[in-house]
């Protein structure tokens, strides 16, 4: 296979979002159902994929960055012999320049000293003999063949009402089978956040591949998301923050009374306790209310029944001195 930064149209420092990016644009143009007719787009369909399955893991791609492996996941030749370009003569060009021996399966090369070199491959692939094992295929070396590409994933947008994302409710996901899942939203969850359904994808000759769902948190009327906590401003009567009392205010489970202190000035904000987003440790945050006193127009019944009440009374205080005015 070719260099797999080279198929993904990537550079050697490309991230692991741009490595995404340039699969899914070229799994997409290239996917067998859309190039039935063009036999060379599955072929590079299957090779891009098998790049992606390289780069995509963090392991195999440090390991061919270092020449570990080659492009298909086989481990390089060790000693500098066993493909193109490698020493002649094998293990009989050793220090000291005499012929050595050696003996694999039963037979004995020149020399005769019983180097057996299985038992070396066996110490640097970990086993011998059989499919994958370091010598199938007719060479005694053997060939390691990358696993077959797993089926394309398939991109989901699930857009989430604030209040099921803030309480964690589950969520119906339509595959694109017709099928339906429910998705629990995880804790600590981001507007963009995506979340990997594990053989939820398109079928391939290694097996299914992925769905991943995009969770995008809708907007709310009055709740405001500040990290994990919830800010709603509350509306109070000029009576309910003079002479204090209980008042009903929204939360995402639902309404509860709040108790307002006589003399609670309007700007003030008050604490209910677990009432905010799910956290990633799974603790809670708070929701924040801030108190607003709310003034009839003067030219309504409410505003003049207000004014006639306060008539005559004056308040002799500057609240604006603290502003230094």
């Amino acid at each position: 296979m070719q260099d797999p930064y080279t198929l993904l149209g990537l550079s050697r420092s490309a991230s692991e979002k741009d490595i995404k990016s340039a699969y899914r644009k070229l799994a997409k143009e290239l996917h067998p159902d859309h190039n039935k007719d063009n036999p060379r787009a599955t072929e590079r369909f299957a090779e891009v994929t098998g790049a992606y399955d390289l780069l995509s893991d963090k392991d195999k791609r440090a390991r061919f960055d270092r020449g570990e492996i080659d492009a298909d996941g086989n481990p390089t030749a060790p000693f500098g012999f066993g493909g193109a370009g490698g020493r002649q003569g094998g293990f009989g060009a050793g220090a000291g320049g005499g012929q050595r021996g050696f003996r694999h399966d039963g037979f004995e090369g020149p020399g005769g000293d019983g180097a057996d070199i299985g038992d070396l491959f066996e110490g640097l692939f970990g086993g011998r003999g059989g499919a994958g094992g370091g010598f199938g295929g007719g060479s005694p070396f053997g060939s390691r063949r990358a696993p077959p590409p797993k089926g394309a994933n398939i991109p989901y947008r699930l857009v989430v009402p604030f209040t099921d994302a803030a309480t964690r409710a589950a969520q119906r996901v339509t595959l694109s089978d017709g099928k339906t899942i429910e998705l629990k939203v995880p804790p600590g969850v981001e507007n963009g956040q995506q979340v990997r359904l594990g053989g939820k994808g398109e079928a391939g000759p290694g097996g299914f591949g992925d769905a991943i769902v995009t969770i995008e948190i809708a907007p709310h009327p009055f709740f405001v998301r500040d990290g994990n906590h919830i800010r709603v401003d509350l509306p109070i009567t000029l009576t309910e923050a003079i002479e204090g009392g209980k008042v009903k205010v929204p939360t995402v489970d639902g309404a509860v009374m709040l108790t307002i202190a006589p003399g609670t000035s309007s700007g003030r904000t008050l604490r209910l306790k677990g009432k905010g987003f799910f956290a990633k440790n799974g603790e809670r945050g708070d929701q924040l209310v801030t108190v607003q006193i709310d003034l009839p127009a003067a030219d309504t019944p409410q505003g003049i029944a207000l004014r006639e009440r306060l008539d005559g009374w004056v308040d002799e205080r500057n609240p604006r001195e603290k502003l230094g005015l």
